[in-house]
C-alpha cells in the first residue's frame, strides 16, 4: 500500500488535495480537464481493443461480462434496500444508482496498478466497465417511480424545492431513453469507438499509436488525477454534511461491494487480475455520468448528497487504499483456493 502512495499519479493525487484544502487558486482549465478525460478513455479503449484481437471473444470472457452485469444489478438492489432505512426514497435511489454504477477514473487507475504489478488482465475488461453503466439508473428510475406513488412522497422531497414544478413525465424519462444516452453518451461511445479501432488494427495498430497510447499515459493520468484531487477536496466539505449512517455507508460499502465481486470471480473462474477489476469497478461509484441523468431523473434527490459521498469520500477512498487492498485481497483468496 505504501508503495502505491509513492506512485507519482496517487502522489498529484494527493496534492491536488492539498491544494483545494488550503483554497489554493490552483485549477485546470475546464477545457484541458476535458481533454485529459477523452484522453484517457481513448487510450483505454485501445489497449483493450489490442488485447481483444490478440485474445479474441471466448466463453471465459462471456462469463466475465454477464459477471460484472450481475454486480451492477445487485449492488443497487442491496444498497436501496440498506439506505432506505437511514434516508428518504428519493435519496436512496440516487445513492443506489451512483454506488451501483461505476467510476472510469478509478479503473484507469486500478488498470496502471495492475500493469505495474505485472498482473495481465482482459482487455474485455473495457466492455464491462461500459455494460455496468446503465443497470443502475434504470433500476433507481424504478425505484424512484415507487416512491412517488407513495403518500408521503411529496413530504419527503424536500431536499430539491424546484422538483414541485416538475411533472411526472419530466421526472421519468423513459427507461430507453436512458439506455440510449448512456450507450451513446459522448465518452462511452468514443471508448467503444477506440476500442473497435484497437480490435480491427491489431499488432500493428499497437506498435503505431504505442508513443500515444503506451508512452504518454502514466503522464496524462497523473496530469488528471491532480484536477481530480481538487475536485475532491471541493466535494468533501458537502459529503461532511450526510448523516453518520451515510457517511459509514460511502467508507464501508466500496468494501462489501468488492467482496461480493471476488467471491463470484472465484465462484466463476474468473483470471485473478480480472477478478481485481471487477472488484474495483463494484466498490467504485459513478460521478460524472450518473449524477447528470438523475438531475433529471429524480430532481427530489440532494445532489450534494449523492455527489459528495461519491466523489468527496468514496472516490479518495479507492484511489488511495481500496486498490492495493483488493488487489491483495484477491491474491491471498486466489492462492488459498
Amino acid at each position: 500500500m505504501l508503495q502505491n502512495m509513492l506512485d507519482p499519479a496517487i502522489l498529484f493525487f494527493v496534492f491536488g488535495i492539498f491544494a483545494g484544502a488550503i483554497r489554493s487558486n490552483l485549477e485546470i482549465p475546464e477545457a484541458i480537464a476535458k481533454f485529459l478525460s477523452l484522453y484517457l478513455l481513448m487510450a483505454l479503449g485501445l489497449k483493450g481493443g489490442f488485447a481483444l484481437a490478440q485474445s479474441g471473444v471466448t466463453a471465459d470472457i462471456a462469463l466475465c461480462l454477464l459477471a460484472a452485469v450481475a454486480m451492477a444489478i445487485v449492488v443497487p438492489l442491496l444498497a436501496f434496500g440498506g439506505l432506505s432505512r437511514f434516508t428518504d426514497g428519493f435519496n436512496a435511489a440516487a445513492l443506489a444508482a451512483s454506488y451501483g454504477s461505476v467510476s472510469a477514473v478509478t479503473f484507469l487507475t486500478a488498470m496502471q496498478y495492475l500493469e505495474q504489478k505485472s498482473l495481465q488482465f482482459g482487455g474485455h475488461m473495457a466492455v464491462a466497465m461500459v455494460l455496468m453503466e446503465s443497470p443502475a439508473i434504470v433500476l433507481a428510475m424504478l425505484f424512484s417511480n415507487q416512491v412517488r406513488k407513495h403518500p408521503q412522497a411529496l413530504r419527503l422531497a424536500t431536499n430539491n424545492p424546484s422538483a414541485a414544478g416538475l411533472s411526472h413525465a419530466a421526472q421519468s424519462p423513459s427507461i430507453g431513453s436512458i439506455f440510449h444516452e448512456s450507450f451513446t453518451n459522448g465518452a462511452h461511445l468514443l471508448l467503444l469507438g477506440a476500442m473497435l479501432v484497437g480490435l480491427v488494427s491489431g499488432e500493428e495498430g499497437k506498435a503505431v499509436m504505442q508513443p500515444f497510447s503506451g508512452d504518454l499515459f502514466k503522464g496524462m493520468l497523473s496530469f488528471f488525477l491532480l484536477d481530480m484531487g481538487l475536485v475532491v477536496a471541493r466535494s468533501f466539505r458537502g459529503a461532511l454534511s450526510a448523516s453518520p449512517a451515510l457517511l459509514a455507508y460511502a467508507i464501508v460499502a466500496p468494501f462489501v461491494h468488492a467482496a461480493l465481486a471476488l467471491g463470484l470471480s472465484m465462484l466463476l473462474g474468473l483470471a485473478l487480475a480480472d477478478a481485481v477489476l471487477l472488484m474495483v469497478l463494484s466498490a467504485s461509484a459513478s460521478y460524472i455520468v450518473v449524477p447528470a441523468v438523475l438531475r433529471y431523473a429524480i430532481p427530489e434527490a440532494n445532489p450534494a448528497l449523492y455527489l459528495g459521498l461519491s466523489l468527496g469520500i468514496t472516490f479518495p477512498l479507492n484511489i488511495l487504499f481500496g486498490i492495493p487492498l483488493y488487489t491483495f485481497a484477491a491474491k491471498a483468496a486466489y492462492s488459498i483456493a
